[in-house]
């Protein structure tokens, strides 16, 4: 028991939740220049309207955005160059900083356009993590 307490202690945490942030605000951004061009281009209403309501897209969106911001997470740890904390007990912790930084962007006075804290978003952040991060998985 005192081993798993140990190993958790170990792990990058202070690095994971600094990219676990920025793929947040990467996130957060997009939502607000979908927000501001949806005031401003009356043009784009009508398609994005018709696209955010559809049975089918209007679920795949929200699966594909938190399988990107997964991917992009462990891609900013690959372009800072902290593949050397890059294994598998990192990973999940990852997908845990993701998940948190999800729900804090849930306080915000947005409306949730693209992504919101669910379980379908925290399965989608494990696979877009996962899947970025398949050379990692056995160190």
């Amino acid at each position: 028991m005192n081993n798993i307490w140990q190993r958790l202690k170990n792990l990058p945490w202070q690095e994971l939740s600094l990219v676990s942030l920025v793929a947040t605000l990467t996130v957060v951004a997009s939502e607000v220049l979908l927000i501001l061009s949806l005031t401003y281009f009356f043009v784009i209403l009508k398609p994005l309207n018709m696209l955010f309501s559809s049975p089918i897209f209007g679920v795949l969106i929200p699966i594909g955005v938190a399988v990107g911001m997964g991917a992009l997470a462990v891609y900013l740890l690959e372009w800072w160059q902290k593949e050397w904390l890059l294994n598998n007990s990192s990973l999940w912790a990852l997908v845990l900083c993701l998940f948190i930084g999800l729900l804090l962007k849930s306080f915000l006075p947005l409306p949730s356009i693209l992504l919101s804290a669910s379980k379908a978003s925290l399965i989608s952040l494990a696979v877009g993590v996962f899947w970025k991060g398949r050379p990692y998985w056995r160190r």
